[in-house]
């Protein structure tokens, strides 16, 4: 009995905080109520961007750096893809709109002339003048004899090198190096196919190390070790002779030493006779040192017209300017004309 009393006094006292029980509501069961929702009013869709935009507007506030291609704001026609037959997309290209191909490939819609323009202008509070004395480019030629060049390649591609941009190459004129003649001469052997003697030019190329850096100081390192290497003279080289010279040497062959001999001769004859319109050549000085005679205008005709001959081989303007230098030595006048004999 106590149970049962406490038991119904607690759910008078539950009742009594409650005004009604909770309705248990069946999922499925309950009427649904035929009320209709408001419909929403769709936002109309806006015109694409590009037919909204004014003639002169500023492409560099559209287009401001690298982006996708995205059709609404180019204000062009393009089109890009493939029609395989002539009844797709009626054989015409497909547009632009929604063209996944103009996306895949990358533009230069960010590097008008417009774009550049603003590019410098940022760019020119950082840049110097040029320097005075560099106007022109033998003027920079003379002040920068040696030229570097390297290339760097961007692409799309796993890794960011490129093993082309490793290659360095070096050019500079052989007659801006201070070499004498066998110096030169050495030089030029050592080097090998890397000079061009049409130019005077000396490239070297490399791309034997992995990096553009250490191929600049191999070129660098290769250039400095020849040039000291070519004035090193050997004790052989002394010995050699006129038979064993690469070319033909004036001041070393027997016709300097017959042409000195032949001018104090006839000096000495000259002086001899009696009056002076007997001179057999008038322009020889009373000095008939070997120094004085080789600083002679006609000694020194003689030996360019020699020299041409025997290095550059015979033509009709050798032979011809070697036998005005040969009257002119012995003070012959007139001669045969060349150009009206033939």
């Amino acid at each position: 009995m106590t149970v049962s009393y406490m038991y119904a006094t607690l759910i008078g006292l539950i009742c009594e905080e409650e005004e009604e029980f909770r309705t248990y509501e069946i999922p499925g069961l309950k009427i649904k109520d035929d009320t209709r929702y408001k419909q929403r009013k769709r936002r109309q869709i806006p015109p694409p961007r590009y037919r909204q935009m004014p003639i002169d507007q500023d492409w560099t506030n559209v287009w401001p750096a690298a982006s996708t291609f995205k059709w609404s704001v180019v204000p062009f026609p393009v089109r890009q893809g493939y029609v395989e037959t002539a009844t797709e997309n009626d054989g015409v290209i497909p547009p632009k709109y929604a063209n996944a191909e103009l996306m895949k490939i990358p533009n230069f819609l960010h590097l008008s002339p417009a774009h550049v323009k603003k590019h410098c202008a940022a760019l020119k509070e950082f840049c110097t003048e040029w320097p005075a004395g560099l106007e022109t480019d033998e003027a920079c030629q003379k002040h920068f004899p040696v030229e570097v060049q390297s290339s760097d390649y961007v692409f799309s591609g796993p890794s960011i090198r490129d093993p082309r941009a490793r290659t360095v190459t070096v050019k500079l004129h052989l007659s801006d190096l201070e070499l004498d003649y066998h110096a030169r001469d050495k030089f030029i052997r050592l080097v090998g196919d890397c000079y061009n003697p049409d130019s005077d030019e000396v490239v070297f190329t490399s791309e034997r190390c992995p990096l553009k850096r250490q191929n600049d100081d191999y070129i660098r390192y290769l250039l400095t070790a020849i040039y000291f290497e070519s004035w090193k003279k050997e004790a052989w080289e002394d010995e050699k002779a006129e038979e064993d010279m690469e070319k033909y040497f004036w001041e070393i062959s027997k016709s300097k030493d017959t042409v000195i001999k032949l001018l104090q001769t006839t000096k000495e004859i000259d002086k001899a006779s009696a009056s002076a319109g007997d001179q057999k050549l008038q322009y020889l000085p009373d000095d008939t040192s070997e120094e004085s005679l080789l600083a002679l205008k006609e000694v020194q005709e003689y030996r360019d017209a020699i020299s041409e001959c025997m290095n550059d081989g015979e033509d009709d303007n050798s032979i011809s300017k070697y036998g005005q230098a040969v009257r002119k030595l012995l003070g012959i006048r007139g001669g045969v004309n060349t150009e009206a004999a033939s």
